[in-house]
């Protein structure tokens, strides 16, 4: 009996180590031939950052192509996309819905198939050890990209500003150069940067001119616009070839949108800021909305809230009196926790809506006509249902996305 079970304990003992060896030969098996695929690929393109990471994704891919070089781009986001050379785009296909940092070594197979000369991929990461992985292992970009660093994510990647810049940093590639439109932390960015022997490249917003921005049929903002030209000039590409390749370059699905819907009190503009989901980009969307003539009073805000993002409910909540709004409409989830926030001497009236169905027929009978409506916060659940409902039941009129409604 003593001997069977020394058997039995052997045979598991055997097992576990065989498999252990057979998994460690097939990732290795794995990696060697995914650094086979990077280095097919001359140039590696990581963005990174807080916010507007899928939009440069796009901006970067779409100056690449201006200059001739065959350029393969994928966005995570909103909607994540698989942006084939010609421009042409599919959705990432993902098991179980689920994002997952691994799914950039199959990104980088199918690119590699195309024998490109320019991969631009978006940092999916939060932890700060898997962006680190995301550069050493995954992509080993040629060229970083840093946005800016934002209030977000703070539980895994701060507490502090300063925190999440360090951690950012962490995908600047070594060696190599970094480009960024980050203005409040460029000292400390600059520390990191030379500790991993990273040129920083800092770009200046206001040498994107107005007319340059113009050519845009979506919005966007200099910093993004700048980081690109920035990219595209490192690697030989002409500023108007570059300026070209972007304003053909299709935006990304949560880039921000001003669409006017005709209903039966009138017209209303609403601006879908859902994407900027932290409070500074949130209200500098906001503003450039205002200064461009987007928007224009009377002026009502949405936050849509969700359960699981009690922290983000409460500042976008902390921050409706900024959005010079004269009511706002709290729908979705948890809705309290935005309520809550709202400071008392706001003179605005507040609405809670909570989540129900006919979420935009009960938005759209309370507000005035001619009327501009600001979604913030999260676009999913009630964020999601009312566009679809706006669109189901309004009739959209000509000149409604972006800047060209600025020409009509």
């Amino acid at each position: 009996m003593w001997r069977f079970g020394e058997t039995c304990l052997l045979y598991l003992y055997l097992t576990v180590v065989v498999g252990g060896l057979l998994l460690a030969v097939a990732g290795v098996i794995e990696q060697r031939r995914h650094d086979r695929n990077l280095d097919d690929i001359p140039l590696r393109v990581l963005v990174n950052g807080t916010r507007g990471k899928s939009s440069v994704t796009r901006l970067i891919a779409g100056a690449l192509r201006g200059g001739e070089l065959r350029t393969v781009a994928k966005t995570t986001g909103t909607a994540a996309r698989f942006i084939h050379p010609d421009a042409s785009e599919e959705p990432v296909r993902r098991r179980f819905g689920m994002a997952d940092v691994a799914e950039q070594i199959g990104v980088v197979a199918r690119a590699a198939a195309y024998r490109p000369d320019a991969l631009v991929v978006e940092c999916m990461a939060v932890q700060p050890k898997l962006q680190e992985v995301s550069q050493t292992k995954l992509i080993r970009s040629t060229i970083g990209v840093l946005t800016n660093v934002r209030p977000d994510h703070l539980a895994e990647m701060g507490p502090t500003l300063d925190d999440v810049a360090r951690s950012l940093s962490l995908a600047m590639p070594r060696g190599g150069v970094c480009v960024t439109a980050e203005r409040d932390r460029l000292p400390l960015l600059r520390v990191e940067a030379a500790r991993r022997d990273c040129r920083l490249l800092e770009v200046d917003p206001e040498s994107v001119s107005d007319a340059e921005l113009s050519g845009f049929s979506w919005l966007t903002f200099k910093e993004n616009v700048a980081v690109a030209l920035a990219v595209a000039d490192l690697v030989g590409v002409r500023r108007g070839a570059a300026l070209r390749g972007m304003w053909s370059a299709p935006p990304d699905p949560g880039a921000l949108t001003v669409t006017r819907y005709r209903h039966t009190a009138g017209l209303l503009r609403f601006a879908n800021i859902f994407a900027a989901n932290d409070p500074q980009s949130t209200l500098l969307n906001v503003v450039e909305l205002a200064r461009l003539g987007l928007i224009c009073p009377p002026v009502y805000g949405v936050v849509n809230c969700r359960w699981d993002r009690l922290e983000r409910n409460a500042q976008m909540g902390a921050i409706v009196p900024e959005l010079g709004v004269t009511g706002v409409f709290l729908i979705g989830q948890a809705t309290r926790s935005a309520r809550r926030a709202i400071p008392a001497d706001w003179a605005g009236e507040v609405t809670d809506l909570g989540d129900p169905g006919d979420v935009a027929g009960r938005i759209l009978e309370r507000v005035p006509a001619n009327a501009s409506l600001v979604a913030v916060g999260n676009i999913h659940g009630a964020g999601t249902r009312l566009m679809r409902q706006l669109a189901e039941t309004c009739v959209i009129e000509p000149h409604s996305t972006a800047l060209s409604e600025v020409a009509a």
